[in-house]
C-alpha cells in the first residue's frame, strides 16, 4: 500500500521508530546511525562533522530530547511528513520536530528532518 493511503497510526508504527533511532543517535552523536534511515540526499548534507557542531549546540542550549507527542501526518503523493510536539530537557516550552519520509527502492527514508 502506498505511504500515504496509510492511516495516521499505520505510518507512526513505522516512522517512530526511525525517529526514535535518529534522536538516540543524535544524543550519542552516533553518525552511522543518525543517517541510517536518510536518503542519499540528506545524507551528503549531514556529514559527520555537520551533525556533531549540530548536536553540540543544541545539547548545550536545550539539553536533550524529552517526550514527544504526535500531532499530524500530512500526506502527499510520494511521502509524508509527520509532526510532534518535542519537548527537551534544558528548555522550556514545546517544540515542533518534523520529518519527510519518502518511499525509495521499497524502502522508508528519512529525506528531511528538523526540530525547531
Amino acid at each position: 500500500m502506498p505511504l500515504e493511503k496509510m492511516s495516521d497510526q499505520e505510518i507512526l508504527n513505522l516512522v517512530n521508530p526511525m525517529m526514535d533511532n535518529l534522536m538516540e543517535a543524535s544524543t550519542r552523536v552516533d553518525h552511522a546511525a543518525h543517517v541510517r534511515d536518510f536518503t542519499d540526499r540528506i545524507k551528503a548534507i549531514v556529514t559527520p562533522e555537520h551533525l556533531e557542531a549540530v548536536c553540540r549546540n543544541y545539547q548545550e542550549e536545550k539539553g536533550f530530547f524529552g517526550a514527544r507527542e504526535p500531532v499530524a501526518v500530512l500526506r502527499r503523493p510520494g511521502g509524508v511528513a509527520v509532526l510532534w510536539k518535542q519537548q527537551f530537557t534544558k528548555a522550556a516550552g514545546d517544540f515542533v520536530a518534523e520529518a519527510l519520509v519518502v518511499e525509495r527502492e521499497g524502502r522508508l527514508l528519512i529525506d528531511h528532518v528538523m526540530v525547531w
